[in-house]
Formats: structure tokens, sequence, C-alpha cells
């Protein structure tokens, strides 16, 4: 079903560590609004979908959802590689390093880790496809969010890239959210 290439779909090379910005930047892997949830929303969803159509274009993004959540998860790594103990205690992700180490755990910047209670599927595709574009402008936010929050361009580069991405997504669930309600489902 799927073709992996083994590369990011847009290069991730930090060259700086900035540990506030990792866990900034963690919200948009296991946060309400970020990648992981956005997938999984979809992929859940498709099944509800009327037609083929439908099922494809959730598919479809779902499947670039989690290349998004490999992005997230290469940029926290970069932004925290070589930090010591003391240095994540001081950035404010001590409790994150007694859990898990220098791994990746999906939580959002609070360190609320990840709930299924993030993404919503009612069985109503009108209903779910709102929710989709809803959930499609909160990840751009975000991602308008983070970009504020730092000024390299290693990280803002590919946040740009993310945030753009929201937004072709958004377009593509409201031309199926036309279609649909064009015939009357």
């Amino acid at each position: 079903m799927w073709k992996y290439e083994k590369k990011l779909e847009y290069p991730v090379n930090i060259r700086n560590k900035d540990l506030k910005m990792a866990k900034y930047l963690i919200t948009q892997y296991g946060g309400s609004n970020g990648e992981l949830a956005a997938a999984l929303r979809y992929l859940n969803q498709r099944y509800t979908m009327p037609n083929e159509k439908g099922k494809a274009v959730l598919t479809d993004i779902a499947t670039e959802e989690l290349a998004h959540v490999e992005m997230i998860s290469a940029m926290a790594y970069q932004l925290m590689k070589g930090a010591t103990p003391e240095e994540l205690k001081e950035a404010g992700i001590g409790s994150h390093y007694a859990e898990h180490g220098n791994a990746i755990y999906p939580t959002d910047a609070n360190g609320v880790p990840f709930t299924v209670a993030y993404f919503a599927t009612t069985g109503d595709p009108i209903a779910d496809i709102v929710e989709d574009m809803a959930a499609e402008q909160k990840a751009r936010a975000v991602y308008e969010n983070l970009i504020n929050l730092t000024n390299d361009p290693d990280v803002i580069a590919p946040l740009s890239f993310l945030r753009q991405r929201e937004i072709i997504h958004f377009e593509r669930f409201l031309d199926l959210y036309k279609e649909y309600k064009a015939k009357g489902l």
C-alpha cells in the first residue's frame, strides 16, 4: 500500500542545540493539534467515507502526516543532541529525561502525554471533514507560533514547509467537503 523512501519529506539539518525549542516543538508530535493525532484521526475516519475518493484523500493525508511525525521527531532529536542531564533539567525537560532519557516521546509542550482523546471520528463524513479542516487550521497556527519562537533558519525552514502542508491539506479537505455537500451527503 505504501512505498517508504528512507529519507525525510523535507530535509532536517539542525546544527545548533536548542533545548527550549525542542520542548516547544514536541507539541507537534504528541500534542492535541499535532501530527500523530492527525494521522490517526484520518486513518480511522477513512473507513466511513462514502466513496473511494474520500477514502483516498484521508489515506493520502494520513500517510503524509506520518511523514511529518518523522520530521518532527528528527527535529526534536537534533535540537536535543548531545544535551547533558543538567542542560535538560535547566531547559525544563528534566522530567522527560527521567522517564525517557534522550528518546522522543509523544507529549505536548507541557509534558502531557498523547491520548486518543485528541482525535474524533463520528462516522458522519461531513462532521469528520469539518473536524479535519479545523485540525489543519489549528496545526497551521501552532506552526506559526513555533516559527515565532525561534530565529534559527535551520528550524524555521522545515517548520515553514510543515505549515504550508497544513494549508494544502485544509484545501484538499475543503474540496472534498464541497463535493459531499453538493451531493447531499
